[in-house]
């Protein structure tokens, strides 16, 4: 189902909108229901208070009755949780509640025990203030029994008086207690914003996973066209790109074909201009024809080959780096040319300590196998082999050498002495841009641009430096 943005915007707003009404309606009537709750038990302790000092009718739902003579006697000597119906087993916290100040400062002491069967409360958790009354303080004992799930009895008397058993377990017991909607009110807004999240999370991911492919595409490679999904605003870019990549396509393909079809063309006038040639008689003349008609078909085939560098057809692939440029060198020195591989010092880890040695061990990483790129091997060999021709050409040597990290590997491409700076050969990059040397050296200026295609579809760079005997390219490649 498409759907836009905007809309996908404000059916979340209205959602988070009801779905914070609702929990904040949980939240606020769970609260409010509390408080009625503990408000009741604390009006029903101050009322008790009177029931114990008048001897009047006890509070609704409570039950106020004397122990007898055995249990007064159990009672007497703290024996609390034996009494008879009483919780089991029976938890016991014994509290005194002191008269206050102004008139009840003459009051007589009310002696309490709490007992429960799952818990013993808390003293310190009864909030008096200074200056209450033994009502008020007996108020904030109910008040505290009803804050906690449990069923317990009190056993009370105010000063010399009897024992009395006071069973208000309809007013402050478990049974009493409201629903508490407040734990389903926070499950409720987190999951809520769970799923606001994922929701959001997932439509931006989309957005980013094909701003990733398209980041790497030139370098990994991609599809012919990207499939449509996701948001209606996504589709609209899926499409427009794909639109774009249909067109960039048709004309590399035209150029090709039309380059390709003016080679083939070009390959019968060549041939005939070839036999021609032979028949002059003139032999500087036609030496200097000669090199003419090689110099034209040279210069479409490089055309030709920064035409199939630009259009990316090679899949990339893992690969050893350094067995392409060992090998790459091994066969120019294979045809006598003054190329070099400076090979770098074996690369030293230090190893976990075993059992039968006090030392950690040592170890050499194989030089082989340190350089792996995923890449593709044709256009990293055809750049490689640029640069050391290159060198050769202005140099006179090449020296390859070749570093990594976790990130880049570079190969670094020396000659010894060109007679370019390092500014002068950047200049060289663009296409058919050649040096001053034109008239002395081969070449029709492409180069180092396929060289600099090379390194950006591998998500690198070429840069020049100045060496210790002449000039330095480095060629830098993502490995990953």
């Amino acid at each position: 189902m498409r759907q836009r943005l905007r809309t996908l915007g404000l059916l979340l707003i209205l959602a988070a909108f009801l779905t914070g009404l609702l929990a904040s309606w949980l939240w606020l009537s769970s609260a409010r229901a509390w408080q009625m709750h503990l408000s009741d038990s604390f009006v029903t302790g101050f009322s008790l208070h009177e029931t114990l000092r008048t001897g009047g009718s006890a509070p609704k739902d409570v039950i106020v009755a004397p122990l007898n003579f055995a249990e007064t006697s159990l009672a007497q000597s703290g024996s609390f949780s034996q009494l008879s119906n009483v919780p089991t087993p029976g938890f016991v916290t014994q509290v005194s509640l002191l008269p206050g100040s102004g008139r009840d400062a003459q009051g007589e002491v009310l002696s309490l025990a709490i007992v429960s069967g799952s818990m013993r409360y808390a003293v310190s958790d009864i909030v008096s203030k200074e200056g209450q009354s033994i009502a008020q303080k007996l108020g904030n004992v109910t008040k505290l029994l009803a804050t906690y799930c449990s069923e317990p009895i009190l056993i009370a008397r105010l000063g010399q008086g009897d024992w009395m058993r006071l069973d208000g377990t309809a007013i402050w017991g478990c049974g009493a207690a409201p629903r508490d909607f407040r734990l389903v009110a926070v499950l409720t807004a987190a999951l809520a914003l769970a799923i606001l999240y994922s929701l959001v999370a997932d439509t931006s991911s989309m957005f980013d996973r094909f701003a990733r492919a398209l980041r790497g595409r030139r370098r990994f490679g991609g599809p012919a066209a990207y499939a449509e999904s996701g948001p209606e605003e996504l589709r609209e870019i899926i499409t427009a790109v794909n639109t774009h990549l249909e067109a960039e396509r048709d004309q590399l393909h035209r150029r090709a074909v039309v380059l390709s079809g003016v080679s083939h063309d070009l390959g019968t006038p060549a041939t005939r201009l070839r036999l021609r040639t032979a028949l002059i008689p003139d032999g500087e003349l036609r030496d200097k024809l000669e090199a003419d008609i090689d110099s034209m078909t040279d210069m479409i085939d490089s055309v030709l080959t920064y035409t199939r560098s630009e259009l990316s057809v090679e899949e990339p692939r893992k690969i050893s780096l350094t067995s392409l440029v060992e090998a790459l060198v091994d066969d120019y020195r294979d045809m006598g040319r003054p190329v070099e591989l400076q090979r770098l010092e074996p690369q030293m880890v230090e190893g976990g300590q075993s059992v039968f040695a006090a030392r950690y061990g040592q170890g050499a990483v194989p030089y082989e196998h340190r350089m792996l790129v995923t890449g593709r091997p044709i256009s990293l060999q055809r750049a490689v082999s640029n640069l050391i021709d290159n060198a050769l050409k202005y140099g006179r040597r090449a020296t390859v050498e070749l570093e990594a990290n976790s990130e880049h590997a570079i190969v670094t491409v020396e000659d010894e002495g060109s007679g370019f700076s390092a500014a002068d050969i950047e200049q060289l990059f663009a296409p058919f841009k050649r040096g001053d040397n034109v008239g002395a050296i081969n070449g029709f200026g492409l180069g180092l641009t396929i060289v600099a295609t090379v390194a950006e579809q591998h998500g690198g760079s070429l840069q020049f430096e100045t060496g210790a005997h002449g000039l330095r390219a480095r060629l830098e490649i993502c490995r990953n």
